[in-house]
């Protein structure tokens, strides 16, 4: 399986390439009033605006550095009904590639429990890469909301 590489902070993470749509440079974003912590704003993506987190600011209180290697991963994500929506991931040094079976990562058969969208780790000579699932990384109220119609960044036919 392959999954693309990116950090928060000092940490990296995988996520399962099937999942990403596109890698795209970080771009100007427009903001969402009243958005919640993490929400980043949106951009659009091949004329259909597409809302970002920025997952730096979600998991350490600060925004993603402003460098080459930050990017937006184009990802598909399941919304309350189950179908799938554009949302786009600020990460830094999101321009590696890692080749692994699923029960290479640590625990990848464990039912525990971990915190939101962590999963299974693997470790390599540089340290941990914990695998996100980005299906569990929002909180249901900041899913609801970026994927609501009140925010008009959903079409029909999405």
């Amino acid at each position: 399986m392959l999954f693309l590489l990116f950090q928060i902070g000092n940490d990296r993470y995988a996520l399962e390439a099937s999942r990403v749509v596109e890698v795209v440079p970080l771009l100007n974003l427009n903001k969402i009033p009243q958005a919640p912590k993490g929400v980043a704003g949106f951009f659009y993506y091949r004329g259909r605006p597409v809302p970002a987190v920025d997952l730096c600011q979600l998991n350490q209180d600060r925004p993603a550095r402003e460098r080459l290697s930050t990017r937006i991963i184009v990802i598909n994500h399941p919304d309350a009904g189950g179908c799938n929506r554009l949302l786009g991931l600020i990460a830094e040094q999101a321009t590696g590639l890692l080749r692994k079976e699923t029960n290479d990562f640590a625990g990848a058969d464990s039912q525990i429990s971990v915190a939101r969208g962590l999963g299974p780790v693997i470790m390599d000579e540089r340290g941990a890469i914990q695998w996100i699932h980005e299906q569990r990384l929002l909180p249901e109220p900041v899913r609801n909301l970026l994927f609501s119609e009140k925010t008009g960044l959903i079409h029909d036919g999405d």
